[in-house]
């Protein structure tokens, strides 16, 4: 049995747009539905992993362990802005040795994004959520996923061994759904 399971989580837009083209996920991507749900499942996490400008910006994020990839280290180190997060450099060091540094050995590992990090662990992944808000457009956004928008965000998943299972309605009135894309055995 593996030591950690995979989780991804991200809410896009109709055209697989995690940010607008400033670069920031503006309030129209966000819906309560979809909030309770990631947040359920950062609750559920042992480790959050995700980039410089990913967060969750929720009022447990302080409690939460985490590893934040970042090149502005040689390996691993500690994040003198929060005693929970590990500094994560992918050229310096594995991520196994980023998650000894954090004190995790095992687990449920969330990953947040951005697309960068995402594409780290394509083939680690064991459920990927994928919301999507369908009357959302972020022309001209950042894509969720690197390839975004020259393709969608399900040819990715599918690409990387992934199927889509159940959906669920996070949004009736917006009709905002999350899609579990599960590994194919």
């Amino acid at each position: 049995m593996p030591a950690f399971r995979f989780n991804g989580y991200v809410i896009v837009s109709a055209d697989g747009m995690l940010a607008d083209a400033s670069g920031v996920m503006p309030d129209t991507l966000k819906f309560p539905g979809d909030l309770a749900f990631f947040t359920a499942g950062l609750d559920r996490a042992d480790l959050i992993v995700h980039g410089r400008h990913s967060f969750e910006d929720q009022p447990n994020s302080p409690k939460r362990k985490r590893i934040i990839v970042s090149r502005s280290i040689a390996a691993i180190g500690p994040d003198p802005e929060n005693n929970k997060a590990t500094l994560w450099n992918p050229a310096g060091a594995s991520f196994e040795d980023a998650c000894a540094h954090a004190g995790v050995h095992a687990g449920t590992v969330a990953v947040i994004g951005g697309p960068s990090v995402f594409e780290m662990f394509f083939d680690r992944i064991d459920v990927f959520w994928l919301s999507q808000a369908p009357h959302v457009r972020l022309p001209g956004g950042e894509g969720c996923f690197p390839g975004v928008p020259e393709r969608s965000p399900q040819d990715i998943l599918s690409s990387h061994g992934l199927q889509t299972s159940e959906v669920q309605i996070l949004d009736s009135a917006h009709e905002v759904t999350v899609t579990a894309w599960r590994r194919v055995s």
